[in-house]
């Protein structure tokens, strides 16, 4: 599919998906023309993408946990730099709150909602 499509298909703009692809992220074909061409696998991992992003990792960061998105790969390095490592395990912490904190929310939205439904219902009844 060409960038365009890309587009449509994950609502990335196609300046982020050229953005993406000069860092490193999306590795696009050619065709003999130039066009870009992604396989129909770039959309997940476009929304993957763009997950992280939206969850506060910074591009440098993705570009180094991206290859275990589909589980540990040979790419590690032999001596990992510790400076990102802190980085990726403040990342971490980050992630894990923020996941807490949706969870919490989740869950009082959905008490809420069922305490909604329960007055609604018993509303019914006394009309009826």
């Amino acid at each position: 599919m060409r960038i365009g499509e890309l587009s449509r298909r994950t609502g990335a703009s196609v300046r982020a998906l050229r953005h993406y692809e000069n860092e490193g992220l999306l590795r696009p074909g050619r065709c003999s023309n130039g066009y870009r061409v992604y396989e129909d696998d770039a959309v997940d991992l476009v929304r993957q993408i763009r997950t992280m992003i939206d969850s506060g990792l910074p591009i440098r960061i993705i570009r180094d946990v991206l290859p275990y998105l589909d589980g540990p790969t040979q790419l590690m390095p032999q001596v990992p730099c510790a400076h990102l490592m802190e980085q990726v395990a403040e990342q971490l912490a980050h992630l894990e709150q923020s996941i807490h904190s949706l969870t919490r929310n989740r869950d009082a939205i959905g008490a809420y909602l069922t305490a909604a439904r329960t007055a609604a219902a018993a509303q019914q009844l006394t009309l009826t």
